[in-house]
């Protein structure tokens, strides 16, 4: 038994939706094995700028160094704040909480049910066996290089992005990606890049190939990231642990998302250099967005919040007896036939929002009646 402090900041469109089915679940973990979660909620995204004038408050930053984790919804999808004319954007808050609380890593798992095998455009023998983890570099690259503008040239605008990348930023985030690939049964890592045509990534693979020397119990390979992204479709369940940087983590991890059969079933956590008392502080967020399309009509897949959850409880509370119960109840409640409307099957009950994060949160005090 444990108390621990959980910053939640749910965010924008769906964020607050499917954070409210995770806090249900948390609350029936805290139950079953005597845990107090401290839970305290501050605003995030378009509703802190609304409210704050900022997507992210000094107090809220505050709020979340001083907490063992945070638990994150979404942000964005409000179209007056979007756009290069807005001054300030609700994703400025994610920005903020990966480079101030150094959330350099990005864990992405991509596990498919096998009750949800049909529920992907693959054919479910391309799927068998899928069982993967993107590592994904989160505080450098292109989304963080300088300059980053459109600018007025002798001919009209142009615009520049900077892809920049140290040693050891490559360093750290590659042998994360090891450390992690020990803990697995394949024991297996590879690493994207782009090296036949930028520098960034040549550097990369040199430094890979140095980290890789340290690890002799784990196979090693590099791969293009173009060949990445069509071998994740070709061949799926011969990926393990994929290593890579900012820009293509992030768009390879939207298209693995699609091996689980919605962008709703996959959670994320994002981990940093600090310890806390219980294990390695980081924030955790499905990977969906805020979907503002869909915001309040109890059509959100709370899955993937959950999913989220469990990783928090995993990877920053030590928590994995726990972290197990909420992974089994989520599988319970598929094997049962409950889908949310992005998972419609034929022959299925259909639910809301609700209903799916009450059947789950019901479900971990029923795996161990």
């Amino acid at each position: 038994m444990g108390t621990y402090k959980i910053a939640v900041l749910p965010g924008d469109g769906i964020g607050p939706e499917v954070t409210t089915q995770a806090l249900r679940v948390l609350e029936r973990v805290g139950a079953r094995f005597g845990h107090t979660f401290q839970t305290t909620q501050a605003l995030v995204g378009a509703a802190a700028i609304e409210a704050e004038g900022d997507a992210i408050s000094d107090a809220t930053m505050a709020l979340c160094q001083e907490s063992d984790a945070i638990l994150f919804g979404a942000v964005g999808g409000v179209s007056r704040y979007e756009g290069p004319n807005s001054k300030v954007q609700p994703e400025r808050a994610l920005f903020r909480l990966r480079k101030e609380l150094e959330l350099f890593a990005n864990l992405r798992p991509v596990r498919p049910f096998k009750a949800l095998l049909n529920a992907s455009t693959l054919k479910p023998s391309i799927l068998e066996g899928t069982d993967l983890l993107v590592v994904r570099e989160l505080t450098g690259g292109i989304y963080f290089g300088k300059p980053s503008e459109i600018r007025q040239a002798p001919h009209g605008l142009e615009a520049i992005d900077t892809l920049l990348y140290s040693e050891g930023e490559i360093e750290r985030i590659v042998r994360t990606a090891f450390e992690l690939a020990r803990g697995r049964s394949k024991k297996k890592v590879t690493s994207v890049d782009k090296a036949n045509v930028l520098s960034s990534s040549r550097l990369w693979r040199r430094v890979a190939e140095r980290v890789a020397a340290d690890y002799p119990d784990v196979a090693f390979e590099h791969l293009l990231v173009d060949a990445c992204a069509m071998h994740l479709i070709r061949r799926p369940a011969s990926f393990d642990v994929i290593v890579t940087e900012n820009m293509f983590g992030d768009i390879l991890t939207d298209e693995a998302s699609m091996l689980a059969g919605s962008m709703g079933m996959l959670p994320s956590a994002s981990l940093g250099t600090r310890r806390t008392a219980h294990g390695t502080f980081g924030l955790y967020e499905p990977i969906h967005g805020s979907a503002p399309d869909i915001a309040g009509q109890q059509k959100a897949n709370p899955i993937a919040s959950i999913l989220s959850l469990a990783m928090l409880l995993r990877h920053s509370l030590g928590l994995e007896a726990e972290a197990q119960a909420v992974e089994r109840a989520v599988e319970r409640v598929i094997d049962a036939g409950y889908r949310t409307e992005d998972l419609q099957e034929e022959g299925k009950t259909i639910v809301g929002t609700e209903e799916m994060g009450s059947l789950i949160a019901e479900a971990v005090t029923a795996t161990f009646s």
